[in-house]
């Protein structure tokens, strides 16, 4: 950590003085620019946004490579990338967007819910920003600002309320937001989360990770109605959904109910049709739970987040399924884990007068939230 420091502070000394001498003007009378940093899990990023909508540069570098050889995250391999790559990354944004940390009005840094030594990395890297700038850091709950990437590159108006879908490794939920930055869960997986899902139906047909973009690239090749999986969806009023059953079901179709025989060899055709089907299964209990959601709340638009979000058979069937509703498709860069949505989000907290102190907490979950942002409301 004390090269980054020292890293930082040569970002800080940099001769741009003639670039900044041409942007030299009063907080007033220029747009409110925020640095948004995000280390939650397996993708380190940082962002410049400004005005909490316009995108001025995004850096992400993903690990997806590092952890390919275990099938999965390795929280520690996670958080020793993120310490090597952050500050090259504050140093390549801010080139892209052509500015200098003197212009930043403030940091905002992801710090729940996610892995607690990567949200450690990211927030020193923040704070230490903050400590050496004199600018104000600002805590940012991550599955909030998934939401909040529905008003990224955006000029128009956001008709609420506005129904967000978060769907990613980790998580599984649906928001409803009245108000730019407070959202209210209204549904979530009691278990498995959708990506996971995704990510064990891939292993177990040996398609390799990340599993999400894999079962997709194999069910194109398949038919989804090859089998008929049981979609995830909890009995009576509740929105829940679980897609714990949908995994077992897999694991029961390749070895039996009572796991009596080996993984089978699969052709070519077998596998595809059972990847489509699965991803079926998913696809259409999230797209059900939607639409529900969506009439029972009165939503006027619906948006989608997470790395899930990115799969194109979610989105074509939302797209079939949309009726009355905006339905808004962020870009593929702002649904998976990325910095520019933390700092959209943190120019709606920074106008709000959201301000933290350098001991601001990281936690794993946003229940138990630490310092910073109120944690989501439960709709009960």
């Amino acid at each position: 950590m004390l090269l980054a420091v020292t890293e930082i502070h040569c970002l800080m000394t940099d001769e741009n003085s003639e670039r900044e001498a041409s942007r030299s003007t009063t907080q007033r009378d220029r747009p409110l620019l925020i640095l948004g940093i995000e280390s939650s899990c397996d993708e380190s990023a940082v962002a410049i946004v400004e005005d909490g909508r316009r995108v001025l540069s995004n850096r992400i570098h993903s690990q997806t490579a590092l952890h390919r050889p275990w099938h999965g995250v390795v929280p520690e391999l996670a958080g020793r990338s993120h310490l090597d790559r952050l500050v090259p990354l504050i140093g390549d944004a801010l080139s892209e967007a052509q500015l200098t940390l003197d212009q930043i009005d403030a940091i905002a840094v992801t710090n729940r819910p996610g892995l607690i030594g990567c949200l450690l990395v990211g927030t020193s890297v923040a704070k230490t920003l903050a400590l050496l700038t004199g600018k104000a850091l600002i805590g940012i709950d991550h599955l909030q600002a998934h939401v909040d990437a529905a008003y990224l590159d955006r000029a128009e108006e956001m008709p609420l309320p506005l129904l967000a879908l978060v769907a990613s490794g980790g998580h599984t939920s649906l928001y409803l937001s009245n108000e730019r930055g407070r959202a209210t869960l209204v549904a979530r997986s009691r278990d498995d989360a959708a990506g996971e899902a995704l990510d064990k139906a891939a292993a177990m047909l040996g398609l390799g990770y990340p599993g999400g973009p894999a079962v997709e690239r194999c069910a194109a090749g398949g038919d989804p109605r090859a089998l008929r999986f049981k979609r995830g969806v909890i009995q009576g009023d509740s929105l829940d959904m679980s897609f714990s059953g949908l995994k077992t079901a897999l694991l029961y179709q390749l070895r039996g109910p009572g796991l009596e025989r080996p993984f089978p060899e699969l052709d070519e055709r077998e596998r595809a049709d059972l990847a489509a089907s699965f991803q079926e299964a998913v696809v259409d209990t999230l797209v059900g739970r939607v639409e529900e959601a969506a009439r029972r709340y009165g939503a006027r638009a619906v948006s989608i987040g997470g790395g899930v979000a990115r799969n194109q058979r979610l989105r074509e069937k939302l797209l079939a399924a949309s009726r009355g509703v905006e339905l808004i498709f962020p870009k593929p860069d702002y649904c998976s884990d990325n910095a520019a949505m933390i700092a959209g989000l943190g120019a709606v907290e920074y106008l709000r007068g959201t301000r933290d102190p350098l001991d601001l907490e990281v936690a794993a979950r946003t229940e138990a939230k630490g310092r910073g942002l109120p944690a989501f409301q439960r709709n009960s």
